[in-house]
This record gives C-alpha cells, sequence and structure tokens, in this order.
C-alpha cells in the first residue's frame, strides 16, 4: 500500500508559487492597515519627516488624546451606537414579521409582492427621488432617518423565508389548537426556533449601521445627529482635521499633526467592527447557507 505520494518536481514548484502568492495577497491586504497604525502612535511631528514603515520611530499618545478629547467624536460614537443597536432590532423584527407572512400559502397576492420585491434588488428611485421623500415624511435633521428608512430589505426577507419554510407546519398547528393569533404565534413560536437566522440577520445589519456614512453625509446637517463614519469622513476628506489640531492643548499641539490626527480618527472608527469581524464571520457564513441545502 502507498500511503504517500512523492510530489513531482512541477508539482513542488507550483505548490511553493502558489504559497509565494498567497503570502504576497494577504501583505498587500494588510500592511497598509499597519501602516495606519504604526503612524497613528507615532509623534506626529516626527513621522512628517517620514522614513517609518514597520515601528512608531518616536512613540506616542497624543494623537489618541487629542481624538477622544474631542467632544464631536464622543457624541459621534454615541450616536453610532444608538442607532446601530436600535435599527438592528427594529430591523430585524419588522423584516421577519413580513417574511413570515409571505410565507404562509393563503397570502393573497404573495406571487405579485414577491414579483415587486425582486425588482427592488435590481433597480431603485435614485438619489434625488429618495432625497424628496425622506423631506417628505420630515425625517431630514432626524435620527430617525438611520432606523425607518433601513427597516425592510427584501435580501433580507429572501433569506428569512428561506428558513421560515422549513419550521414544521406542526409547531404552528399546536398553537393554533390552543387559540394563539398569527402575531402570537410569529412573537412566541417562530421567533424563538428562528434563532439562527435573527443572530445572522443581525449581525449582517449591525454591521451596514455601524459602517454606514452615507446617510448621515446626505440627509444630516446637524453635527451633534453624525455618526462616527460620517465624522471620519468629514475628517479625512474636509477640514475637521484641523480644528481637532487647533482645539488640542499647547503642550500637546507640538506632537500632532493634522494627518497623524485623521490617521488616529481611523483607527478608533473601524478598530471595534474589525475586532468583531473575525468572531462573527461563521454566522455571515451560516446566513448564506441557510436554506441552500436540502435534506
Amino acid at each position: 500500500m502507498i500511503l504517500f505520494k512523492r510530489k513531482t518536481a512541477g508539482e513542488a514548484i507550483f505548490d511553493g508559487l502558489n504559497g509565494l502568492v498567497m503570502l504576497l495577497v494577504c501583505f498587500v491586504t494588510l500592511y497598509p492597515i499597519w501602516y495606519v497604525l504604526v503612524h497613528s502612535f507615532n509623534n506626529g511631528t516626527d513621522a512628517m519627516q517620514g522614513g517609518i514603515y514597520w515601528w512608531p520611530r518616536v512613540p506616542s499618545l497624543d494623537n489618541y488624546r487629542a481624538v477622544f478629547e474631542n467632544t464631536g467624536i464622543m457624541k459621534a460614537m454615541g450616536i453610532t451606537v444608538a442607532k446601530t443597536v436600535i435599527g438592528t432590532a427594529a430591523h430585524v423584527f419588522f423584516t421577519s414579521m413580513v417574511a413570515y407572512a409571505f410565507s404562509r400559502r393563503e397570502l393573497v397576492g404573495r406571487r405579485a409582492y414577491m414579483m415587486l420585491g425582486t425588482v427592488t434588488l435590481f433597480f431603485s428611485g435614485g438619489l434625488i427621488p429618495t432625497y424628496l421623500l425622506i423631506r417628505d415624511l420630515g425625517l431630514l435633521d432626524s435620527f430617525w432617518v438611520y432606523i425607518v428608512p433601513a427597516l425592510f430589505n427584501f435580501f433580507d426577507l429572501i433569506i428569512f423565508l428561506a428558513f421560515f419554510r422549513e419550521i414544521p407546519a406542526g409547531l404552528e398547528e399546536a398553537a393554533k389548537i390552543d387559540g394563539a393569533g398569527d402575531f402570537t404565534i410569529f412573537c412566541r413560536v417562530v421567533l424563538p426556533v428562528s434563532m439562527p437566522v435573527v443572530a445572522t440577520i443581525a449581525l449582517f445589519h449591525g454591521v451596514y449601521q455601524w459602517n454606514d456614512y452615507f446617510t448621515g453625509m446626505i440627509y444630516i446637517n446637524n453635527s451633534d445627529l453624525q455618526p462616527i463614519q460620517t465624522f471620519l469622513y468629514r475628517v479625512v476628506a474636509q477640514s475637521s482635521s484641523n480644528q481637532m489640531l487647533a482645539a488640542a492643548p499647547g503642550g500637546m499641539a507640538k506632537n500632532v499633526t493634522s494627518q497623524s490626527i485623521k490617521l488616529a480618527t481611523m483607527v478608533v472608527t473601524t478598530l471595534p467592527i474589525v475586532l468583531a469581524y473575525p468572531f462573527l464571520q461563521k454566522y455571515f457564513v451560516k446566513g448564506f447557507m441557510i436554506g441552500s441545502i436540502k435534506g
């Protein structure tokens, strides 16, 4: 019996090149993140001289002190946390409730609704009609602009629908025999047994809510209502970093620059979701697999 097959010279060279390419791809992907991190922990004035590639040359926390002493970023962080928590809970409940209705065969016009919903996956009204709608609803410069337009997503409905169709009909029939109505069955029977898909959609939408900067940029003029990602956009793309630099204490201002403050702000705003993603990745994969295998 042959336990091991000796590789040919060509196969060995191919495997070596394949590993080298993968290593190069990982380096190209991760080094920009490392570069930003290193410069954010370096003295800003010293970093202007260049030549920093792997480790901070003059380690300093002044960049982060300048960021956290700015009241604007703390308000923006609070708005982001609030809209992520409230928006995710509302989105999951509303979308799952609509998906449960779609899963009922007795729903009148279900095929037409599915067709209309499918069209929205490929076409939208555009930015200007959407802005006019948001304005007419009175959501401009309102916290609810983060919540109400994002209550429903048809793609998430499809994922919910695939899971709901696999729930044994006997569970709902038993609840109906006990006198439960549709809403009671949904809240007390369907949702408790649907925690895997609920967790998946919650992660999908939670990441979206955390990373969304566009909504705050288009529909919010009040700086007290801007989320952290919009704050980051304005720091990087506009002159907010210069304002933060001007507001820094005198002793600290000697060690920071507008560029170093930008880099520190980028780290602060992206670090929470970057740290959380490895632990949540399995739910993302599981969400895409829901309903794909029939046993």
